[in-house]
């Protein structure tokens, strides 16, 4: 069929055009799919605000060639409201949304449980009963673990040997017994390694009582883990100020 419905989080728009968006979309159903909002930045567009970056959406879209052509937008969620009144949140979603499009570019099967952990860490993020740099590096983590990428903060990445371990390194996929150890591999606190855990575990308790300083140095072994596996580096992430300070 030429038309379907889906839901969507908008994760990128460009300007097409005078009037025209083209948006980047995750899917509940159909993974990534780029399709052109028409008229949508016109006053009177029928579309309004639902299409911002971030929203959770109700689409009907139009299958074409190239892109595809949104004919319906019902807003279920505009998370964008809250997001883009606190810098800090929004610069997190914005790393968010990012991955999430390198991380669905090609790989249609895994767009479902894509889409499901991006609307989770969205409303964390949005609602903030979570401290925002503890959502992104959860999201970040989870998001690799579904792409193929899981990291091992316990046992051995690379023998298996029953942790905990002290060293870790991103190449050989998290932590490594001194056996396995590569030249050159960071020697994390116990206290970051075992935040990591609970982040990539979501156990939000745990994750809520470190302290500032082991978030900072958690979340530094997460944007060095998600840059070597993505093989392209996230530019939002320069946007992000200093753990200690999110």
């Amino acid at each position: 069929m030429k038309t379907y419905r889906d839901e969507a989080i908008v994760l990128r728009t460009h300007k097409l055009g005078e009037a025209d968006r083209i948006l980047t979309l995750l899917t509940r159903a159909n993974g990534q799919v780029r399709a052109v909002a028409k008229g949508v930045r016109r006053t009177q567009s029928k579309f309004g605000g639902r299409l911002e970056p971030f929203n959770r959406v109700d689409l009907q879209l139009y299958r074409g060639h190239n892109l595809d052509t949104v004919t319906q937008a019902e807003s279920i969620h505009p998370y964008s409201d809250a997001l883009a009144r606190d810098y800090d949140k929004y610069t997190r979603a914005a790393v968010m949304a990012e991955a999430a499009m390198k991380l669905t570019d090609d790989d249609v099967e895994a767009g479902p449980q894509q889409y499901l952990l991006l609307l989770g860490a969205l409303h964390a993020l949005a609602t903030g009963r979570i401290n925002s740099q503890l959502v992104l590096d959860s999201y970040l983590l989870r998001a690799l673990a579904i792409a193929g990428w899981a990291p091992s903060f316990h046992d051995c990445a690379v023998c298996g040997a029953v942790g905990p371990h002290r060293s870790f390194n991103v190449s050989a996929g998290g932590a490594v017994c001194e056996n396995c150890r590569p030249p050159g591999s960071a020697t994390p606190t116990p206290q970051a390694m075992a935040l990591l855990g609970s982040l990539l575990s979501g156990d939000w308790a745990e994750a809520g009582a470190s302290a500032p300083k082991v978030r900072g140095e958690a979340s530094g072994l997460v944007a060095a883990f998600v840059q070597w596996n993505m093989e392209r580096r996230l530019r939002s992430l320069i946007l992000i100020p200093h753990p200690s300070e999110g």
